[in-house]
């Protein structure tokens, strides 16, 4: 094997994807241990090939600690299999300078790759849909108003035909075609009825469609597509009011630790648990969301970063005197804490650079021992 070859091996390991701790040796320890499988020798190489994507793109996501979604599944497989090699340099070169590999940083490197966004173009998929439908509302109340007028014109002129039928039976056959019609546009009256009560039974689906798409469902809290609107909404109305805007991520502490211990669906209550401490100090100037995983993110709207800082170190304080109990086995949770990372929306070019800073202040906390909330450029306070 080449130095460039070790190097390329060492560095996917680091990854997450190909050989490793879950490459081919444990496949092949676990096939030899199936009496239902194949021999070795006997295996599809295109089953083999299969189990080793499954494998690496299940590596790469615990690596690096990334939550099981769309849109990691996605980049994992695109990077792996060559679909994406820009990409997959743009994760080379992050490795090679032992930097995080988070969900910000995937977001932006997609945005830097130019990536397709399945996200937007499903929003841009709803948004055009949704002008579709109002337009054709608009069209059937206008159509239904005017066969409505259509219909009182020409029921008075019907009467009126009718009064004067002794003068001829020309004019009582054109007053007979006249009530015909008169009674086809009330059909088409009702038609349009019908079409307008499914117009708007078709929006109620759309906006309810919408808010399920903006809400995380293990947690009842909005989850991030939602929050990426809040956040250039809220940026908006600050600056129209001249308010500040502090932007804050918190992240679960020794999360996996949970996981390893309890298990998955006690994880979820755990995740549960802080979701529902950071929602009591949600308000309509203070934004509450679930970022993925175990991670969650707070905008606040009129407060300075000290205010917010206090507001946000009074909810961490508040988790870590709970003392959580696993019901399904009666075993003590111990102590579960987060740490956070806040920063000053309005100190950075965008918001998306000042996401970047606080997500910088999260990672000092964990490194500063947890259990902490960090003020960008680094000024923390240990938590009482």
């Amino acid at each position: 094997m080449s130095d460039h070859e070790a190097k390329s091996k060492g560095i996917l390991r680091w990854l997450g994807l190909g050989a490793g701790p879950h490459g081919e040796e444990e496949i092949q320890a676990v096939e030899a241990t199936d009496e239902t499988s194949a021999p070795a020798e006997q295996e599809d190489p295109r089953e083999r090939r299969r189990r080793q994507l499954l494998t690496d793109i299940g590596s790469f996501l615990l690596t690096h600690h990334l939550e099981v979604n769309s849109f990691t599944l996605a980049i994992a497989h695109d990077v792996l299999t060559g679909a994406d090699p820009k990409l997959a340099c743009l994760l080379e070169e992050r490795v090679i300078s032992r930097q995080p590999v988070n969900m910000l940083w995937l977001e932006d490197a997609c945005r830097a790759t130019g990536r397709n966004d399945g996200v937007a173009q499903l929003d841009a998929m709803m948004a055009k849909l949704e002008q579709s439908i109002q337009e054709f509302g608009q069209t059937t109340v206008a159509a239904k108003s005017a066969a409505n007028e259509y219909n009182s014109a020409l029921e008075q002129h019907v009467s009126e035909l009718e009064q004067v039928s002794k003068a001829g039976v020309v004019i009582t056959e054109l007053a007979n075609i006249a009530r015909m019609m008169l009674d086809r546009t009330r059909e088409i009256e009702k038609e349009m009825n019908r079409s307008e009560m499914q117009t708007r039974a078709l929006q109620r689906s759309l906006d309810e469609a919408r808010r399920s798409a903006e809400l995380d469902h293990l947690t009842g809290l909005p989850n991030r597509r939602a929050f990426e609107s809040v956040l250039e909404r809220e940026t908006g109305t600050a600056l129209d009011l001249g308010e500040q805007l502090c932007v804050a991520i918190c992240d679960i502490d020794h999360f996996k630790r949970v996981n390893d211990t309890h298990g998955h669906e006690a994880g979820d209550r755990v995740i549960r648990a802080v979701a529902q401490t950071l929602a009591k100090i949600s308000n309509e100037n203070c934004h509450v969301a679930r970022h993925g995983g175990e991670e969650f993110v707070i905008l606040f709207r009129g407060k300075s970063i000290e205010e917010a800082w206090a507001v946000l170190d009074e909810a961490r304080d508040a988790m870590a005197e709970r003392r959580l109990v696993n019901r399904a086995t009666d075993i003590p949770f111990g102590r579960i804490t987060f740490s956070g990372g806040i920063a000053d929306v309005f100190a950075h070019p965008s918001p998306r650079e000042a996401m970047k800073a606080a997500d910088d202040a999260l990672y000092a906390a964990k490194a500063a021992g947890r259990n902490l909330i960090i003020k960008e450029p680094g000024s923390a306070r240990e938590a009482a």
